[in-house]
C-alpha cells in the first residue's frame, strides 16, 4: 500500500478508530466477547445495557472507582454513532425498542487483535496444500480441452489406486501429531474467519440497497425503464458476485448430509489426543454458520421488501400529484361555469378528411427574425377592451333535458323538430349544438342521417335563421327514472358524440 492509501484507511476506517480509542480494551473485550464469541447477531436495547452494566460494574470493582463512570446507555450511544460506527442500531418489525448488532469494523478489530497472540505451533504443510488444491481447481476446472481433464482425472485415478493397493497390503499411512494440529490449526482459523464474514456480507448487502434507493431517489427517465432497470431479472442484492456466491455457500450448507458428515468429522477430530482443542465453538461451528447465514438470508428478504414499497410509495405519490392536478382543474371548472358567456361560437370538425401529399409540403423557410424594443413603452394600463374575453354565451343542458322528458311523458319517441317546435330556440345554434349533445339516462338518442329536418330560430337581430341537421330522434327508455334537479352545466356540447352525424350547419336568410 502507498502512503496516500495507508492515510486515507487510517482517517475512514472504524476498525482503525477503534484501535486508536482510549477505551479500546473495554470495546474489544465487551463486543468481541458478545456479538463475536457468543456470535449475536441481534440484541435489544434492554439486555446489551444489562450486560455492559455488569461489565463496567466488575472493571470498576477490580480498577478503581471511576475507571468507567459513565453509564451503559452513554457508551451505547457513542458507538454507535455515525461517526464511531462500531454498533449498528435500528429497530426491527412490531418492537418499539432499538435492536443493536456489531459492524464489520469490531469483526476485523478484534481477529487484529487476535493475530497478535503468540502461537506455540504454526503449521504451514496444510496451506501449502490447501494452495496446490485451489489452484487445480481453478486450472482444470476452467479448461475446455478433454484431453487435459481426461489427463488430470486419470493422475487423480492412479494416486487413488495406489493408496488403494498399499491399504490392501497393510501399508496404511498416518498423519502425525504435528500434521494433525496442523491441519486442526487452519481447520479452526478458517471456520472462525468464514463466520466473521457474515457480518461483512450483510454489510455489503446494505450498501448495495442503498445504492438502489438513491438511484431510484434521482431517477428522471420513465418508469418502466426504471423497473427494467432494477428489478428486470430479479434484484441486484440476489445478482451480485457477493449475492451470488452467498447463496452457493447456503445452499451447500443447507445439505442434511454435509451437515452430518461435517458434525461427525469435526467430533472425530477433537477426540483425537493431539488436537485437543479448548474452543467449544468449533464443535457446533456449522450451527453458528446455519445461524449467520439465516440472518443474511433475512436481511436480504427484508431489504427486497422495503425496496418494493420504496417503489410502490414513489408510485403512490406519484398517482397522488396526478389526482391533485386533477382535482385543482375540476375546482377551477366549478369556479367559471356560471360566468356569463356571450358570443360564443363552437365549430365542429369536418366530416370528410383532408389529405395533403408529402411533395405538396413547402421547403423549409427560415423565419424572419423580428427585434422587439420596449425602450419606448410606457408603464400603464392597456387601452383594449377587455370585456370581449368574458362575454360569451353559457347554455345550461338542465331545462333542454327537462323539456325532452315532458315530451316523451305521453309518446315513446319524438324528433328534435317537434321538440324545437314546442320550446323554440331561445339562444340561437349554441342551444342548437347543445341538444344534439345531450345525453340522459331517461331517453336515448339517435342520429338519422338518411333523412335531414329543418330548425329555425330567431336571433338577437330578429333576423331568422333556419339549420339543416340529420333527423334526430329521442327514444323514451324503458325505465323513466325520476327528473334531476341537478344536472351539470356545460359551455360546449360533449365532444362524445361521433364526428361523422353532426355535418356542417347551413342557414339560411330570412
Amino acid at each position: 500500500m502507498q502512503f496516500d492509501e495507508i492515510v486515507a484507511v487510517r482517517t475512514t476506517s472504524a476498525a482503525w478508530r477503534l484501535l486508536r480509542a482510549d477505551n479500546a480494551p473495554l470495546v474489544l473485550s465487551f463486543l468481541g466477547r458478545v456479538f463475536v464469541d457468543d456470535n449475536i447477531r441481534e440484541i435489544s436495547e434492554s439486555e446489551l445495557v444489562s450486560l455492559l452494566g455488569d461489565e463496567l460494574h466488575m472493571l470498576n470493582a477490580k480498577l478503581g472507582d471511576g475507571t468507567y463512570p459513565r453509564t451503559p446507555k452513554a457508551y451505547l450511544d457513542e458507538w454507535s454513532a455515525p461517526d464511531t460506527a462500531w454498533l449498528r442500531k435500528y429497530y426491527v418489525v412490531e418492537s418499539d425498542e432499538p435492536h443493536y448488532d456489531a459492524t464489520p469494523a469490531v469483526e476485523r478489530a478484534v481477529a487484529w487483535v487476535r493475530s497478535l497472540q503468540d502461537r506455540s505451533f504454526v503449521g504451514t504443510e496444510s496451506r501449502l496444500n490447501t494452495v496446490f488444491d485451489l489452484l487445480r481447481q481453478i486450472v482444470y476446472g476452467t479448461n475446455t480441452d478433454p484431453e487435459v481433464r481426461l489427463a488430470e482425472l486419470r493422475r487423480r485415478r492412479s494416486e487413488i489406486d495406489a493408496e488403494i493397493q498399499a491399504v490392501e497390503r497393510g501399508e496404511v499411512s498416518v498423519l502425525d501429531a504435528s500434521r494433525r494440529r496442523d491441519r486442526y490449526q487452519q481447520f479452526g482459523d478458517v471456520a472462525r474467519a468464514l463466520l466473521s464474514d457474515f457480518r461483512e456480507v450483510e454489510g455489503n448487502f446494505r450498501m448495495l440497497d442503498r445504492q438502489m434507493r438513491q438511484r431510484i431517489a434521482t431517477w428522471r427517465g420513465t418508469k418502466g425503464e426504471l423497473l427494467d432497470e432494477i428489478v428486470g431479472s430479479r434484484t441486484l442484492i440476489s445478482d451480485s458476485d457477493q449475492g451470488r456466491s452467498f447463496q452457493a455457500f447456503y445452499d451447500l450448507l443447507l445439505s442434511a448430509d454435509r451437515l452430518d458428515e461435517l458434525d461427525r468429522l469435526v467430533r472425530e477430530a477433537q477426540a483425537l489426543d493431539d488436537v485437543a482443542d479448548t474452543d467449544s465453538r468449533l464443535t457446533n461451528i456449522h450451527h453458528d454458520w446455519l445461524d449467520a447465514g439465516t440472518r443474511a438470508q433475512e436481511t436480504v428478504r427484508r431489504l427486497s421488501e422495503q425496496l418494493r414499497r420504496f417503489l410502490d410509495d414513489q408510485a403512490w405519490l406519484e398517482n397522488r400529484r396526478v389526482m391533485d392536478l386533477l382535482r385543482n382543474i375540476e375546482a377551477s371548472a366549478y369556479t367559471v361555469r356560471d360566468l356569463p358567456a356571450a358570443e360564443f361560437g363552437h365549430g365542429i370538425d369536418s366530416p370528410t378528411p383532408t389529405v395533403n401529399l408529402p411533395m405538396e409540403r413547402p421547403l423549409y423557410r427560415r423565419t424572419a427574425t423580428v427585434e422587439v424594443s420596449s425602450d419606448d413603452v410606457e408603464e400603464g394600463e392597456s387601452d383594449g377592451d377587455s370585456d370581449a374575453l368574458f362575454e360569451q354565451i353559457h347554455v345550461d343542458p338542465a331545462p333542454l333535458i327537462d323539456g325532452v322528458r315532458k315530451v316523451l311523458r305521453g309518446r315513446d319517441q319524438v324528433t328534435l323538430a317537434e321538440v324545437v317546435a314546442g320550446a323554440p330556440l331561445q339562444q340561437g345554434l349554441a342551444e342548437l349544438v347543445t341538444y344534439l349533445s345531450l345525453t340522459d339516462e331517461s331517453f336515448a338518442k339517435v342520429f338519422d342521417e338518411k333523412a335531414e329536418e329543418a330548425v329555425s330560430w330567431t336571433d338577437e337581430t330578429g333576423t331568422g335563421r333556419t339549420a339543416r341537421v340529420p333527423r334526430v330522434i329521442f327514444t323514451r327508455a324503458v325505465s323513466t327514472p325520476a327528473p334531476s334537479t341537478t344536472a351539470p352545466s356545460t359551455t360546449a356540447p360533449s365532444t362524445t358524440a361521433p364526428s361523422t352525424t353532426v355535418p356542417p350547419t347551413e342557414q339560411e336568410g330570412p
